[in-house]
């Protein structure tokens, strides 16, 4: 089990940018997966990126393609999503995510994560 703690929410106009971050502690960070979901009111769960242990590659909703970067820092045990050219269509709460298996391949379903964190609110204004 990894336990995970988001920062970096806030409100921000359109256009603007923010960066979110994911603090990870208990099993080795390195060797899990990790991704960003996002769940705004009255809608499901929705997969927003995702990044290999290694972080060699990368995977992006099509929403977000062009507009958000994750990376992250195994040596600090930390993932970020850079999100850049925001819309109000991305106001939601923010959630980390573990892989729930050592292997991670770029799937975008929830079930394939077994940690989470508490999620960070990030709105956008018009």
């Amino acid at each position: 089990q990894v336990q995970l703690l988001e920062s970096g929410g806030g409100l921000v106009q359109a256009g603007g940018s923010l960066r979110l971050s994911c603090a990870a502690s208990g099993r080795i960070f390195s060797d899990l997966g990790m991704g960003w979901f996002r769940q705004a009111p009255w809608k499901e769960r929705e997969f927003v990126a995702a990044i290999i242990s290694s972080g060699g590659s990368t995977y992006y909703a099509d929403s977000v393609k062009g507009r958000f970067t994750i990376s992250r820092d195994n040596d600090n045990n930390t993932v970020y999503l850079q999100m850049n050219s925001l819309k109000p269509e991305d106001t939601a709460v923010y959630y980390c995510a573990a892989s729930r298996f050592l292997i991670y391949s770029g799937s975008h379903s929830a079930t394939d994560f077994g940690s989470w964190g508490q999620g960070t609110q990030v709105t956008v204004s018009s």
